[in-house]
């Protein structure tokens, strides 16, 4: 049996990182970011058009469009679905707000907090994992959180951008096992007048496993869609969540 078709989640998170931190760094940037493939003057047009495939198809999604706030992971240096661009893309939308994952050293809690420009995003230290690491104050003010009521027409987060180890075509998720956003999402979900922000997963074709294969427990949240370079998977009509 093939360790993909396993039940048991630490395996599977075992076999999908071995198999993700030997792709080539070329595919993983060729698949998600152009200024990344820039950058190794990876420059051909075959190689560009798949750098900007999944950033275009968050941008011309209408959940995308519509929404006023929007949460996006900060990507690690590999093995993931690079956001570089993608934040600078909302960034220059003056009509979102973004929100990036902050997590707190003392409780290992992970809260969602403004980036508020381009200038405020590039200055985050490089922190665990090489992740940027959102400071606790922008222009001597503290961040807004998600949870704040910031403004009367941006009460709650529409849409967050989910990272992931892998992911299944029935929209299921394995995380990297510290449990961050399953414990956010339901939090956030139970907190009064809230409802539940669209969760849209970012997956390079690498982590993207057939249906069942990604073992689910009563706290994990599936997504409602899962963007690869090729496709946009959602549920079937009648069975979102």
């Amino acid at each position: 049996m093939s360790i993909f078709q396993s039940t048991n989640k630490k395996a599977l998170r075992k076999a999908m990182t071995t198999a993700l931190r030997e792709l080539p760094h070329s595919d993983v940037q060729s698949q998600c970011d152009s200024r990344m493939l820039y950058a190794l003057l990876l420059t051909t047009d075959m190689l560009l058009s798949e750098a900007q495939a999944i950033t275009e198809k968050v941008l011309s999604l209408p959940a995308f469009q519509e929404c006023k706030t929007v949460s996006c992971y900060l990507s690690m240096p590999a093995a993931e679905v690079q956001t570089t661009s993608l934040i600078s893309n909302i960034l220059g939308n003056l009509k979102k707000a973004l929100f990036v994952p902050s997590i707190t050293p003392s409780d290992g809690c992970m809260n969602f907090v403004r980036v508020y420009t381009e200038e405020d995003y590039r200055s985050f230290p490089s922190g665990l994992w090489g992740i940027p690491d959102p400071t606790p104050e922008w222009l001597g003010k503290k961040r807004h959180s998600a949870f704040q009521v910031f403004d009367a027409d941006c009460s709650n987060l529409d849409l967050i951008l989910v990272p992931g180890v892998a992911f299944d075509r029935s929209l299921s998720r394995l995380g990297h096992g510290k449990g961050y956003y399953d414990r956010f999402i339901t939090s956030y979900r139970s907190s009064a007048g809230r409802s539940r922000p669209l969760l849209v997963a970012l997956a390079l074709k690498e982590q993207l496993l057939e249906h069942g294969q990604v073992p689910m427990l009563d706290h994990d949240w599936k997504m409602d869609m899962i963007i690869t370079p090729d496709e946009v998977i959602t549920a079937p009509q009648g069975q979102e969540g």
